[in-house]
């Protein structure tokens, strides 16, 4: 295929079939209602033409001679006679001499022998007819082929006390075969002829309105292919004014999402790298002091005191907790950057959670003399809707980063307020604050220097704790001055 053709023979051609199997389906649909309906329209003139043949008959033929004999018997001469004149002045019509009851009592067209049954005819289009003073179009029986119905004329008659009709079938056996003839003749010709215009004018105006018709599939077609060839920019203008408008901004969004996705991707890839980087840098520092201590260990045993030994042990202790730390809270992070953990959501109370909170830490705050307490607004116990186990680890996080950077003596408490269906939760400390500066990045991976990993830590605590809230629809904000303190407030819903 052309590399520049934006639509393919075989969808062209697929539209062309369609479009030709259209219009010669409504091309034979037009050929049968015209036939019919033109057919209808013949028989129903040449019903009202010959609706007085039966009165006329009647009028002319029977005003001297009786159609029934003296014994009640058909006069079959006479009646024959009159038929035989009739039919010679137009063989498309049979006369039929009727009973009241519609039984038909002769006919020249018809087997009378005393074996055969006796027909009967309708009466019901009869009367009806008759009582519409002949006008209109209406089909009886045909007395030779019952399955049939044919337009006829009718008129009463009374002789001698008999009763009965003269029916005249309109369109007999002879103008069924000779419509027939005619009808298939006039079927071809028209039929032939239709069909050839039909596909003329279609081969004709199917490829202009094939061009027409996909006019905007093939800009979206062009656009498809810009954006594949690296035109990450290429969008289809106004979608809502093309006619595939669900598929123009199908496109548009999908091209979003590629985008979207690329520039995850190329975050991703830049935060593995940063991630790589600050890792490798941050484990470079507690295994360099474990390896120094570990190897002076061995290579100085025998001439160190016990006072130095359990010094250097203490050293690789504290270095090995917290390189265990940085690890555990690297795995910790990584899942919640994946979205690998769903929260569990359930009520539970904040204000117990707050007081063992307090109470598990009250010894460490203790070591450093830092007052750590909690207040409850009114006092009330609230209940909250999350994840009892992750909002735990976020305010152990967050306590545990106000020891951290609060000297001795100071102070930290943790405050909560029901507010309406929020409840507000805030750690207070006395530390050392944050710089302006940085107040907007703290809850960024990887924001502390390594210089500081063996006192502070690794700097993921709060970008857990970002994360963490992340997942609960709720947001954390700070408030700090240098050397005033820190204040980390997040709200949850009350249950």
């Amino acid at each position: 295929m052309n590399k520049q053709s934006t639509l393919t023979p075989k969808l062209v051609f697929k539209l062309w079939l369609a479009l030709s199997l259209l219009i010669l389906g409504m091309a034979v649909c037009y050929i049968l209602v015209t036939t019919y309906f033109s057919n209808q329209h013949h028989l129903a003139t040449q019903q009202e033409i010959n609706a007085p043949l039966a009165q006329h008959l009647i009028d002319e033929k029977f005003a001297d001679a009786s159609p029934f004999m003296e014994d009640g018997t058909v006069n079959k001469a006479v009646f024959g006679d009159l038929m035989h004149d009739m039919m010679a002045v137009n063989r498309s019509i049979e006369v039929y001499l009727l009973g009241v009851d519609g039984e038909v009592l002769h006919s020249v067209v018809l087997d009378h022998s005393p074996k055969k049954p006796a027909l009967y005819v309708d009466t019901k289009p009869i009367t009806d007819f008759i009582e519409s003073d002949y006008k209109g179009f209406c089909l009886g029986d045909d007395p030779r082929d019952r399955s049939e119905r044919k337009i006829f004329s009718v008129a009463p008659f009374e002789n001698n006390g008999r009763n009965g009709y003269i029916y005249i079938i309109l369109s007999g056996e002879a103008y069924q075969l000779a419509s027939s003839n005619i009808f298939n003749k006039y079927i071809k010709s028209f039929g032939l002829g239709a069909i050839a215009l039909t596909t003329f004018f279609t081969l004709l105006i199917g490829f202009v309105l094939i061009w027409f018709i996909t006019k905007n599939l093939r800009t979206i077609t062009q656009v498809a292919r810009r954006f594949k060839e690296g035109d990450l920019n290429a969008r289809i203008e106004d979608p809502e004014k093309t006619d595939v408008a669900v598929f123009a901004h199908t496109f548009n969004d999908m091209a979003d999402t590629i985008n979207a996705n690329l520039e995850e991707i190329k975050s991703v890839d830049e935060l593995r790298r940063q991630l790589i980087a600050n890792v490798s840098h941050d484990l470079r520092t507690p295994l360099a002091v474990l390896k120094g201590y570990a190897d002076t260990l061995q290579e100085k045993s025998s001439s160190l005191t016990e006072q130095e030994k359990n010094k250097y042990l203490n050293v690789i202790s504290s270095n090995s907790d917290k390189l265990t730390n940085l690890v555990e809270q690297l795995f910790e992070y990584s899942k919640l950057e994946a979205k690998q953990i769903e929260p569990l959501m359930e009520q539970f109370s904040i204000t117990d959670l707050c007081l063992d909170l307090v109470s598990k830490y009250d010894i460490l705050a203790k070591k450093k003399n830092i007052d750590l307490s909690i207040a409850v607004k009114n006092n009330e116990n609230i209940l909250v809707y999350a994840d009892i186990s992750l909002i735990e680890r976020a305010l152990q996080n967050l306590i545990d980063n106000a020891l951290k950077f609060t000297p001795d003596n100071g102070s930290i408490k943790v405050e909560l307020e029901k507010s309406g269906e929020q409840c507000f939760v805030k750690v207070n400390d006395s530390g050392i604050g944050i710089a302006p500066e940085m107040q907007s990045s703290i809850f960024e991976r990887f924001k502390q220097s390594s210089e500081s990993f063996a006192k502070n830590g690794a700097g993921l605590g709060l970008a857990i704790v970002k994360k963490i809230l992340d997942l609960h629809q709720s947001t954390i904000t700070v408030m700090s001055k240098q050397n005033s303190g820190s204040s980390f407030k997040f709200n949850l819903p009350v249950a």
